[in-house]
């Protein structure tokens, strides 16, 4: 049997972490994660036939860090926003302060002026840790299930 609890807390995470990307709070986002941490953005036939080859791809949240600088400092892009649909969340396993959880997600894309259109669908596959303070991003891949992405990839997914 689950833990409500534990539920609500994945939940609140998943639900604040697209709250901080929708309203372009870029400094929270590596926040999101531990030290050491994986986030890789990478296409659905890749991530099923076990292939690394990932279109973003960061190991520490000094690496996240590093690309919020990039991202708000150096590239130079027609502005956009952002808005992520997540799921409801499923927890597969709960053990010792690691949880392994995936939820399916949209977001989409309004440029000003324009109507809004879907930019990226597919899941979230998440290692949590439980700190003891709140739950943090160990893992976060975005499996995304077209093969190709409109444009280019500037913010987080």
């Amino acid at each position: 049997m689950m833990d409500f609890d534990l539920y609500l807390r994945v939940t609140r995470l998943y639900a604040d972490y697209a709250a901080a990307l929708d309203s372009a709070q870029w400094d929270k986002w590596p926040e999101f994660f531990l030290e050491n941490c994986t986030y890789k953005i990478i296409p659905r036939e890749n991530h099923e036939r076990g292939y690394p080859l990932a279109t973003l791809a960061f190991e520490s949240r000094g690496m996240l860090r590093d690309r919020i600088y990039g991202t708000t400092e150096t590239i130079f892009h027609d502005p956009y926003y952002q808005r992520h649909v997540v799921g409801a969340p499923r927890i597969l396993s709960a053990q010792d302060g690691r949880i392994e959880a995936e939820a399916n997600y949209a977001v989409f894309r309004t440029k000003p002026g324009q109507p809004s259109t879907v930019f990226n669908v597919g899941r979230y596959i998440d290692v949590i840790r439980d700190t003891g303070q709140g739950l943090l991003f160990e893992s976060r891949l975005c499996v995304f299930d077209s093969e190709l992405i409109p444009n280019s990839l500037i913010y987080p997914i």
